[in-house]
């Protein structure tokens, strides 16, 4: 699976490569500034891309930016954006296009390997891993206004978790609920957000980018 990596952390971006690459990823390019980085996701139209927010020339959000318009060129580049800070307007941008294959998970909270290159593998076939606090300030100001706003807290609160990547198993455990239960609330979920038969993985991610769009 091929990466292309944004960090300008020089110890950090050495650290990840040597991560990913004894996880079998292929690095093709790191780089170290968000021009930099637009020229390597277009030229390399890698299976994931890892980035960062901030990064020269700078240090605002040239790596979420350079993200974006990566994704104008080479539509549903799959992202994930490891960062210490939560963008809040761009991430909205990046998720907007709900093409899927985005994830945003924070520094300072990955405290597992395991789970990572999960995120990673996840983001790259298609889906989301989301940070709960992520989550938590996308949706600080979130509309109520249908179709989201229809959900009951118990939707609410299992479409949170779907867009952190859990599955229904992992749901039921975390909510000491059974499966056939989680079940009836992602078919609830689905019908109310307008989502037609598909390919249960694809609903779970239009449903996810539904409920982090509802913003403003």
């Amino acid at each position: 699976m091929r990466v292309v990596l944004g960090e300008d952390l020089a110890l950090l971006r050495d650290g990840l490569i040597r991560l990913l690459t004894a996880h079998d990823f292929e690095v093709v390019e790191a780089v170290d500034s968000g021009p930099a980085l637009l020229h390597a996701l277009v030229t390399h139209k890698p299976d994931v891309a890892v980035v960062d927010v901030r990064m020269p020339p700078t240090f605002t959000d040239e790596g979420l930016r350079a993200a974006i318009s990566a994704r104008e060129q080479v539509p549903g580049l799959p992202v994930l954006v490891l960062s210490q800070y939560v963008e809040q307007l761009y991430a909205r941008e990046l998720l907007s296009d709900k093409r899927g294959g985005v994830g945003y998970l924070l520094k300072d909270r990955v405290s597992d390997v395991g789970q990572f290159v999960d995120a990673v593998r996840r983001v790259a076939a298609g889906g989301t891993a989301m940070d709960p606090e992520v989550i938590s300030q996308l949706l600080a100001r979130r509309e109520r206004d249908e179709p989201v706003g229809s959900l009951t807290p118990r939707e609410r609160e299992v479409l949170g978790l779907m867009a952190e990547g859990r599955s229904n198993a992992a749901i039921a455990g975390r909510l000491f609920v059974t499966e056939k239960a989680v079940s009836k609330h992602t078919n609830n979920i689905f019908s109310k957000l307008q989502l037609p038969p598909s390919e249960d993985d694809n609903r779970r991610v239009l449903a996810v980018l539904a409920y982090l769009n509802d913003t403003k």
